[in-house]
């Protein structure tokens, strides 16, 4: 009977095709299909309507129903469940003219119902493999609930920690971004995107938003374009070519022009340039905003969008109410229209939903899959290898599994906050807070105390503002000295104390951008006074970005990063802490010492009159007066339970031409007293070139496993393709000349050798 009902549009058309079958086929298939179109079904195709489950905007889409059986929507997002989604498409299928099917999306940014890492986090472990397995679990959960499109991943490069989206990316860096770009899109499409367990990515947010200026949300961008092209664009151009089906539009203008309306952008670089075949849509609402960025009224900027190259427009339906009066008066031409509308039936095509509209709507598989304990089980494996341990002095970690721990702060018995932000389809109520998972982990080996230490933020309002979504943390009603009191009494009882502290979930994440960075000063209140008990403290940190902690570096034994970790974060948190997983984690995105230094990263430019090494302050050099230019933590660091020691970089040969390749390698020694991973990094530099090049850049890594006592020899190759760059005429070249070979656990501290290219 499935078999008959999703077939019933080819039938009608006089085909009966399998997604798959040839690009010919399809091309026939939906020629055939928009010659029976009306322009009004063909513009209808290009809305993206919202289910209402999750909204990421104040406009709500109203008439869903009637405007399916008009032909008049070609999307929804923010729905979810078979049945739901069943009815949904049945009203496409059956109620509608053409009965063309519905395409389904959501916001799957680190897990589904199963949460993962935030992804930030994700990046944080430097494991592609793990990286794109919590994508194929992600989708297929997702497409177990009816949905066929993610919109992920974020490949935005951000340096500015200002800005609350570094949490939904991987970091600063322009290679690894791009590969944990692939990873996702790999994991989400698989090797075959009709199948009814792989889903539709939607890379995001194109282009340049994670430079918005000030850190601000929404605010503009602007750059040169060598910065562009070599820092900037290569992680969407990675998940292009790894075969991501669809791409959104960003808010921000692009050297002047908003992204939903660069032509420059998504004509000449997306399409020419690089040759995508696939579906472009804007962000929540991006065409209605173009009038408030300046350029013009709800007709004006919907036909500036589509002209621009845009495929469909999202929830605000300037493309249904004003397209066809634009293409009366001839502002735009029925000629781009068809453009759009044939990328939105390619995508349905692809994804087989013209073979089966009811793929992803099976209750059965919802219940065996969706949050199964396998899914679970992997989740809190990823999530322990995201944590990056900061500090550990004197070793106090891991704790013994013994006495009393005092677990204390806001973030103690919270387990709404734990998926971290972009967590939609999470189910807070049944997320364990971290005092849930340790108890859970530890069982009577452990006595657990717990207090809420102090409450999120002193100020209520900014509080309310930290815990939307159903994030919310209870407050205490009195005074915070009075609540520290009391916190400090129950560390009294204790034989170490965890503090934790840090960002609520919602801290971070779209529109929360913070011009401070430190941990609230109350919390800090509280770290202080949990510190001046004399118990060992060690700080499990919750955070969707790099804060400044300095002073808590300063005073503070032990700092355990663990980011918002998912749905198991309180049992992977007791992982770590206690020894049964050794910490792993290095951190994508440089700490400041304070946000003066921001931007701060560690591919940067030299000056030309560059800082020392020294650490002091040198007059008529590039410094500040008041701090040092270095950050509290260099991108690519995190500490181990285990020591690593890092043996002289040997190459097989100084010279490379260009067939050739180079072969360093370097002995890795695990000197410690646990068996561990380490993430040996491999970093180039281009001593001259026709224009500045960086101090260094991320060029390869591996992460391997050592026992205790063990010596590996880990192997890099470098070919001609790993020194290339866009030069000032945006020609990707390699230069002869001088080049440095930087080996290490991060990017600071590490070994050197040199080579020449021919």
């Amino acid at each position: 009977m499935k078999k008959v009902v999703g077939t019933f549009l080819l039938a009608f058309l006089g085909w009966h095709v399998s997604p798959a079958q040839s690009t010919q086929k399809m091309d026939e298939f939906i020629n055939q299909l928009m010659a029976k179109m009306t322009v009004e079904e063909k513009i209808g195709q290009l809305n993206l309507v919202t289910g209402g489950e999750a909204t990421t905007g104040t406009t709500v889409s109203t008439d869903v129903e009637a405007k399916i059986r008009n032909g008049q929507i070609g999307g929804i997002f923010s729905m979810s469940t078979p049945s739901k989604i069943r009815k949904t498409q049945e009203i496409a299928i059956k109620q509608s003219r053409l009965n063309i099917p519905i395409i389904f999306g959501m916001d799957v940014i680190h897990g589904y119902r199963t949460v993962f890492p935030i992804p930030l986090g994700l990046a944080a472990t430097w494991d592609m493999g793990l990286i794109q397995q919590s994508a194929r679990i992600a989708a297929e959960e997702a497409t177990a609930d009816g949905i066929n499109w993610a919109f992920s991943p974020m490949v935005d490069i951000s340096r500015d920690p200002r800005w609350g989206r570094i949490s939904e990316g991987a970091g600063e860096d322009t290679y690894l971004s791009s590969k944990v770009a692939e990873a996702i899109v790999h994991g989400f499409q698989g090797d075959n995107l009709a199948a009814h367990n792989t889903m539709m990515a939607c890379v995001k947010h194109f282009a340049l938003y994670g430079a918005a200026e000030a850190g601000r949300d929404y605010n503009s961008t602007d750059m040169s374009l060598h910065r562009m092209y070599n820092e900037y664009l290569p992680p969407y151009k990675a998940a292009i070519d790894a075969g991501a089906g669809s791409i959104m539009t960003s808010f921000n203008d692009i050297n002047g022009v908003p992204a939903s309306a660069n032509k420059w952008l998504m004509t000449d670089v997306l399409r020419k340039q690089w040759g995508f075949k696939g579906l472009v849509v804007t962000d929540y609402t991006a065409v209605n905003e173009l009038t408030a960025h300046g350029l013009g009224d709800l007709q004006q900027v919907s036909a500036l969008s589509l002209n621009a190259g845009i495929d469909m427009d999202m929830v605000g339906e300037g493309f249904l109410t004003t397209l066809k009066k634009s293409l009366d008066e001839g502002k735009v031409k029925l000629a781009d229209i068809d453009r759009a509308c044939r990328f939105v039936l390619e995508a349905k095509y692809k994804l087989g939903l013209f073979e089966d509209p009811y793929r992803y709507c099976n209750d059965q598989r919802a219940k065996s899959v969706i949050g199964s304990a396998a899914n679970h089980a992997k989740a809190r494996e990823i999530a322990a290898k995201s944590f990056v341990l900061l500090k550990n002095e004197n070793q106090i970690l891991p704790l013994k599994k013994t006495g009393t721990v005092a677990v204390i702060g806001p973030l103690a018995n919270s387990g709404a906050n734990m998926p971290g932000t972009w967590s939609v389809s999470a189910e807070l109520e049944k997320t364990a807070s971290l005092v849930e998972g340790m108890k859970a982990v530890l069982g009577n080996k452990v006595n657990i105390l717990t207090h809420l230490g102090t409450n999120l933020l002193e100020d209520s309002t900014y509080q309310k503002h930290a815990t939307m979504f159903g994030r919310t943390i209870v407050r205490d009603p009195r005074k915070e000295e009075e609540i520290i009191a009391d916190a400090v009494k129950i560390a009294q009882q204790s034989d170490v104390v965890v503090a934790a502290l840090g960002e609520s979930s919602e801290m971070s994440g779209e529109s929360s951008s913070r011009s401070e960075l430190d941990i609230p000063k109350n919390q800090q209140n509280l770290l202080k006074a949990l510190l001046a008990t004399g118990k060992p403290v060690v700080l499990v940190l919750f955070t969707g970005r790099p804060l400044t902690l300095t002073w808590e570096d300063a005073h503070v034994p032990a700092i355990l990063n663990v980011w918002f970790g998912g749905s198991e974060t309180g049992k992977a948190v007791a992982d770590v802490l206690f020894g049964d997983v050794v910490p792993s984690g290095k951190i994508t995105a440089t700490f400041p010492r304070n946000v003066g230094q921001i931007p701060i990263y560690y591919a940067h430019k030299n000056t030309g009159r560059p800082y020392g090494n020294s650490g002091d302050f040198e007059k008529f050099k590039s410094n500040y007066l008041d701090v040092s230019n270095s950050p509290l933590y260099p991108f690519g660091y995190g500490l181990s339970y285990t020591s690593f020691a890092y043996g002289e970089i040997q190459l097989d040969k100084n010279t490379l031409d260009n067939d050739g390749t180079i072969q360093a390698r370097i002995d890795i020694s695990n000197t410690g007293h646990y068996d561990a991973e380490e993430t040996v990094q491999l970093y180039i530099q281009d001593l001259v070139g026709s224009v500045t090049r960086p101090v260094k850049e991320l060029k390869g890594f591996q992460k391997i496993f050592l026992k205790k006592g063990e010596v590996r020899s880990v192997k890099f190759d470098i070919q001609l393709k790993d020194l290339k760059f866009f030069n000032n005429d945006l020609n990707y070249v390699a230069e002869p000349g001088d080049f440095k070979i930087y080996i290490g656990p991060n990017s600071r501290d590490v070994k050197e050798v040199s080579f020449k290219l021919l």
